[in-house]
């Protein structure tokens, strides 16, 4: 029998989404770290399992070349920094919460930081299936289904009956 792959969840910053998207994620078998910048906020996030203000705290982590990197607030005006350190690593998936209708701030942000137009694109916005997600726990539901799919290659629809 294989062993599973290993499953890392890197949440950046602490939020109501993140909060609820750790908790499920445990469940799920991921280990949970958490980048925050902000040390009042870092420190009172008792949910997560370790963190960091930054994510180059985390480089020398096994299995960071299997983390999911999710930015779990696009209001920040730090956020390009985080993305663009998450895509400069050997990570396996990056994305960003945000409304599909229009173009989130990450762009402008990335470009800021002189980050090319084929690492903008992938970043994955919106993040997770689309179930209508409105609360912070629908929102960890969603992605978090989304996020297993991906990893096991399937749409993330009803199954067949």
């Amino acid at each position: 029998m294989t062993a599973a792959a290993p499953r890392v969840l890197v949440l950046v910053y602490a939020s109501p989404v993140a909060a609820a998207m750790a908790g499920m994620a445990t469940q799920l078998g991921y280990r949970v770290a958490l980048v925050e910048p902000d040390p009042g906020l870092r420190n009172s996030a008792a949910w997560a399992e370790e963190a960091v203000g930054a994510l180059s705290e985390l480089d020398g982590e096994p299995d960071l070349e299997a983390a999911d990197v999710v930015v779990t607030d696009h209001h920040r005006d730090d956020l390009g920094v985080h993305l663009r350190d998450a895509l400069a690593r050997p990570v396996r998936w990056v994305g960003i919460m945000g409304n599909p209708r229009h173009e989130g701030p990450h762009v402008a942000a990335l470009a800021a930081l002189g980050v090319g137009p084929d690492d903008v694109a992938r970043v994955h916005r919106p993040i997770g299936l689309d179930i209508g997600s409105r609360t912070p726990a629908e929102i960890a539901v969603s992605t978090l289904a989304g996020l297993l799919a991906d990893r096991n290659g399937r749409s993330g629809g009803f199954a067949h009956r």
